[in-house]
């Protein structure tokens, strides 16, 4: 139950602290998960880059100290190349085995060993003569097989300078060689193998453990590869030959992984190195940097909405106050609680307002309850001052029949006129009837009226469409009208009277036209007619004037519905009623 109340306290669709609960988390997620993001990447970023710079700057400083041994190299072979001992017992005849042919051996090797002490990345050394005559020092051993070897094919070939081969076998080298030449013809070769040691130990370029190197020739051998995780040949040949042995970086998915390539060329050997260094352990400070940040936003982001919804909390106390006030209001308890609002923002003045509305409603209340019991006082009054209708008709009637004994049709005629009158007036308790019911009412006053005077009073009815005596009019809303029309503009008329009663439709409304040529009206006197502060005295009858018809009229359909009055002094008075076509099933202002 109390997780289904926060449901609906924080709901976006139900309270404002829902809307302010949600707006401001979704803003701070957003928030979190934007910086977060960027920092992240931008980290990223930042470790790829420095891991380009790191493992570019090693392998260049790899080839430069492999450039520098070469140099040496170079110039130990140019030294060579150009030792008269060595050319001499080149060109010499002795044979072996001989004491001429040891003696000059020793002297070779005891040249070539003080050529290479103290270098011990050079393993080593050896002249070769194309007449089979053979000299080294350092291992591995050299026989005269070497004469044969593609080795020696791709050294001469390649030796007007400087050749190099990378030997496999019984130990891995580099295998530098110069072509031994005199008076222009090839005698020989002088070659130094740099060990496979010092290769290893100058390219062991690692940013991770599990990183790896390739150093590739221009024939797309490998002078050097890592002894673990060796992808396949073509894999980085492949490579080096799309990044067409220049220096640069790419991103690579290979094998499923997703690895940083590196290349770079050697200007002075023409060997291309590919670095290849796994994301993921590049990353890996990178991901675990990852994980404290979400660790830390999720914790923000929980201590945030927390305080969230204690400040919505806050902000809309007054709120639910106020609507608790008015809920209670709306059951009926017009008193307020105890619990003031006091806040001087949009909310408390919306509270005084309210309070302020409350007392007024309160007030108006027990001035309607005042009202209601005054009015039934008034009908209790009225309803014990009248005759009661059933026993008016029986005295009625007790008179017409006593006429019709004695033979006096008049009184006879007066007596059915008024009954049929007073039966309308006093038992029909709708608030509408027919336009024919109120025309027979118009003709039973008319028949009583017409016996007070001595000039005849003429009533005439015109109907322009028999149909429209069936809808419905306001009761003893003609009457009154034919009334006046009597009393004021024929009583005191010097020729005889006539009273026409019009009935017709125009723009779809009942219009309803009751003209006298008596004595008429000044404008003056129309107006009075219409005025509230005038109580209308000479209406024997009804009680109730023009205006009074005319104010039930608006009142009921409003503008431009009701009595409208046309007159000229001495020549006729027209009084028009303008009502809407309303059906006898509406009698009582809704269908039965």
């Amino acid at each position: 139950m109390k997780f289904f109340s926060v449901k609906k306290l924080v709901s976006p669709t139900v309270s404002i602290q829902g809307k302010i609960f949600v707006a401001f988390s979704l803003v701070t997620l957003i928030g979190i998960v934007a910086v977060t993001s960027i920092v992240y990447l931008y980290m990223r970023e930042t470790v790829k880059k420095n891991a380009i710079t790191s493992v570019t700057e090693s392998i260049r400083q790899a080839d430069e100290s492999l450039n520098l041994r070469l140099e040496e190299v170079s110039r130990l072979n140019t030294v060579v190349a150009t030792n008269k001992t060595v050319l001499d017992t080149l060109l010499s005849k002795t044979e072996e085995p001989s004491y001429e042919w040891f003696q000059e051996q020793k002297r070779i090797e005891e040249f070539l060993s003080a050529l290479i002490a103290y270098k011990p990345y050079i393993s080593r050394v050896a002249v070769i003569g194309l007449n089979e005559k053979l000299f080294f020092v350092g291992s591995p051993w050299l026989d005269k097989n070497i004469l044969y070897a593609p080795m020696m094919d791709y050294l001469l070939q390649n030796g007007s300078g400087h050749a190099y081969f990378h030997q496999t076998g019984f130990s891995d080298s580099i295998v530098t060689g110069r072509e031994l030449r005199y008076n222009r013809n090839l005698i020989g070769m002088v070659m130094f193998d740099l060990n496979d040691e010092f290769i290893k130990k100058i390219y062991d370029v690692k940013p991770t453990s599990d990183s790896m190197l390739y150093v590739v020739d221009r024939n797309n051998e490998f002078i050097y590869q890592p002894q673990t995780n060796v992808l396949d040949k073509s894999v980085v040949i492949g490579l080096n030959q799309e990044m067409s042995g220049s220096d640069g970086s790419v991103e690579r998915v290979i094998g499923q992984k997703s690895y940083l390539v590196i290349t770079r060329k050697s200007d002075y050997t023409g060997w291309s190195t590919v670095a290849l260094v796994p994301m993921k352990s590049l990353l890996t400070e990178t991901t675990r940097i990852r994980n404290v940040l979400a660790t830390v936003a999720i914790v923000v982001f929980i201590i945030i909405v927390i305080g969230t919804l204690q400040v919505s909390s806050r902000i809309t106390r007054n709120i639910r106050r106020l609507r608790s006030m008015m809920m209670h209001v709306m059951e009926g308890n017009m008193t307020l609680t105890a619990v003031e609002i006091h806040s001087k923002d949009e909310i408390g003045q919306l509270y005084q307002v309210f309070k302020s509305m409350v007392e007024e409603l309160k007030r108006l209340l027990e001035g309607i309850v005042t009202t209601e019991k005054e009015k039934r006082e008034a009908e209790l009054a009225v309803l014990q001052a009248q005759i009661r209708p059933h026993f008016l008709y029986n005295t009625l009637n007790t008179v017409k029949y006593l006429a019709k004994l004695n033979g006096v049709p008049n009184i006879v005629e007066v007596s059915e006129s008024l009954i049929e009158l007073m039966r309308g007036v006093l038992g029909n308790t709708n608030e509408f009837l027919s336009l024919q019911e109120e025309l027979q009412y118009v003709r039973s006053y008319v028949n009583i009226e017409k016996y007070k005077y001595v000039e005849p009073i003429h009533v005439k009815i015109e109907v322009e469409n028999e149909e429209l005596l069936q809808f419905s009019v306001l009761k003893l809303m003609l009457q009154p009208l034919v009334e006046n029309a009597i009393i004021h503009g024929l009583s005191s008329s010097e020729h005889e009277g006539l009273v026409l009663i019009r009935i017709y439709e125009e723009n779809k409304e009942l219009r309803i036209e009751v003209r006298d040529n008596g004595k008429g009206m000044s404008k003056e006197q129309i107006d009075a007619l219409f005025e509230e502060n005038k109580v209308q005295t000479n209406t024997r009858f009804s009680g109730m004037g023009v205006r009074n018809v005319h104010e039930r009229i608006v009142r009921l359909f409003g503008e431009p519905y009701g009595v409208f009055l046309y007159s000229e002094p001495d020549t006729y008075t027209t009084v028009q009623i303008r009502f809407p076509l309303v059906p006898v099933t509406n009698r009582k202002g809704q269908e039965e």
